[in-house]
């Protein structure tokens, strides 16, 4: 459990630089860009390996249930996850009506995520996983805000990038529907 915990920290500690260290300017000014851009990289990178490494050894050696989720919660996750996956495909680089709606859809995406992955597991684990990350992503939000960043340009209607984000995000999700008892472990269909 402590690999994973040590991975969270590390993925997220990366992730929050621009929260608690006044921005990333300050970052750029102290190391560079390129710098900058080298640690993130391999402080992320190192975090999400120990991120998966730690929660394998965590669901082989040391898992600790602490309540069953209902099985309605699985009717609830699925539609959520497909909505995750379109935030996170609406946070390309083109405008479009759908990243002007969510403001900043990566954090709304990372926010789903979390919150889907919370209703259909009820381990330690999980929970301190996906809390992490939905706490992280809460954060973040806050700072944005506070930053004076409102996010996405208002676009009037929809774009050829909304359609790419609906497209992509679908084939992404039933992608992963079918592939996730292979890179994660648990079957979600059956």
């Amino acid at each position: 459990m402590l690999i994973l915990i040590a991975g969270i920290a590390l993925f997220l500690g990366a992730h929050s630089l621009n929260i608690v260290a006044g921005g990333r300017g300050a970052w750029v000014s102290r190391l560079g860009e390129g710098g900058y851009k080298g640690l993130f990289s391999v402080l992320s990178l190192a975090g999400f390996g120990l991120i998966i490494w730690g929660f394998g050894r965590y669901r082989a050696e040391d898992w600790v249930q602490i309540w069953s989720p209902p099985i309605w919660t699985r009717h609830i996750t699925l539609p959520l996850m497909w909505l995750a996956f379109v935030c996170l495909a609406a946070a390309g680089p083109k405008p479009g009506r759908i990243r002007f709606w969510l403001r900043h859809p990566m954090l709304v995406g990372v926010k789903t995520w979390a919150l889907a992955h919370l209703l259909a597991n009820g381990d330690l684990g999980g929970m301190i996983l996906f809390g992490s990350f939905l706490a992280w992503a809460v954060a973040d939000r806050i700072s944005v805000k506070r930053r004076g960043d409102m996010g996405a340009a208002r676009v009037q209607a929809f774009t050829g990038a909304d359609a790419v984000a609906v497209l992509g995000g679908t084939v992404a999700y039933v992608a992963m529907l079918f592939l996730h008892p292979y890179l994660i472990g648990v079957s979600v269909l059956g």
